[in-house]
């Protein structure tokens, strides 16, 4: 029983103090005032700011090897220790389009690794169902309309470990669609040339959310409104968003933030350097490309995304947090555990300093030492 006090708490979406929260068997068992109970082991952060983990539902690499290059058990496992160091605890690898072996290659090393492996959550699966016209960094050669024998197949094998998966809507078969939203998968309508009226139909008929905002779709246009306009003006329709003012404007960032609210949440988009495979990334400054200049997958973690949103979009802490802890875990359903200091939920913290520098990582009650200051 552990009980840490003297904080900063991130608790129902505000700060709070005078509280200390109580972790049981991995979980938080209690958010309360008062004396402490008797017999737990105290920890006094001396006043950093405790967030739940930050959670990332995109993101293709970290701390060394390519998942899509190298999709084994040994990859996610590198995956998670880093990703866990910089403070997400919660993360979807993903797999852009690419070929069915590689595909298959990454379910079996996701079933290997066990879905809920500390901070691995499972799949997402970015393409092959993408529009050729908003491929972006994607090889237009692997896409591919879907068919509902081929995704029948694909979720047979991959027994629960694809969660979320991003298609272009307006080239699918509606029983396709329909198919994927019965079997729970969440749907992310992106790499898409959706108008306002296909963008909004979608978003009716289960697709929840929308892949990294204003990249690989059509531009705002003030006498053609599409999936942009329809992404605002729906009521529940969620977006990812890459904050690193290189895919997206910070200026950008801030206006949708405002029109947005707790429907927009951050992802990364993160790779890392890769040489084999068609998904080939250089770092130059500070931007990964392809070898042929088109940029790819972003450079930067969460806590630098939650960093760039507070010092260079104006978004207030509380709202920034929530961007990177409880809006992304509501993306993964009501049965999420996560995303929230809420009793119950896994005791996935972090302490961050009055600066944002990340002092100490728990995952699941376990304190862990942050390399990064």
């Amino acid at each position: 029983m552990i009980a840490i006090t003297n904080g900063q708490f991130f608790y129902s979406g505000q700060l709070v103090t005078n509280q200390y929260i109580l972790i049981e068997d991995g979980r938080i068992s209690r958010i309360a005032e008062g004396p402490l109970p008797d017999g737990c082991q105290v920890i006094d952060v001396q006043g950093d700011l405790i967030t739940p983990g930050f959670v990332d539902l995109q993101i293709y690499g970290s701390g060394g090897d390519l998942f899509s290059a190298y999709p084994t058990a040994e990859t996610l496992k590198q995956m998670e220790a880093d990703l866990r160091s910089k403070g997400t605890t919660g993360f979807l690898a993903t797999v852009a389009t690419n070929t069915w072996e590689i595909v298959y290659q990454a379910i079996d090393a996701a079933k290997a690794y066990g879905a809920r492996q500390s901070g691995f959550m499972g799949l997402h699966l970015e393409g092959p169902y993408l529009n050729p016209k908003r491929r972006g960094a994607h090889p237009e050669a692997l896409m591919c309309k879907a068919t509902l024998e081929e995704v029948k197949g694909l979720l047979d094998y991959a027994e629960g470990t694809i969660k979320m998966m991003t298609i272009a809507d307006e080239l699918q078969d509606e029983e396709v669609i329909l198919f994927l939203k019965q079997k729970g998968i969440i749907l992310s309508l992106g790499h898409s040339d959706c108008d306002f009226e296909q963008a909004t139909a979608a978003f009716d008929k289960g697709f929840s959310t929308t892949t990294h905002l204003f990249n690989a779709m059509p531009s705002i246009h003030h006498r053609a409104p599409n999936l942009p306009v329809a992404v605002f003006s729906h009521p529940t329709a969620m977006a990812s968003i890459i904050a690193d003012g290189v895919h997206v404007d910070f200026e950008v960032i801030r206006m949708t933030s405002k029109v947005m609210g707790d429907r927009l949440f951050l992802i990364t988009d993160a790779v890392t350097p890769c040489n084999i495979g068609p998904y080939q990334h250089e770092l130059r400054g500070d931007r990964f490309v392809t070898p042929e200049g088109t940029l790819s997958g972003s450079n930067i973690t969460m806590l630098q995304a939650l960093g760039n949103c507070i010092n260079h979009c104006d978004i207030p802490l509380e709202t920034a947090l929530r961007m990177a802890t409880a809006n992304p875990a509501k993306v993964m359903g009501p049965s999420a555990e996560f995303g929230t200091l809420s009793v119950g939920n896994h005791a996935d913290l972090l302490c961050l300093s009055p600066s944002l520098g990340l002092n100490k990582v728990f995952v699941s009650g376990v304190e862990h030492l942050s390399p990064i200051n």
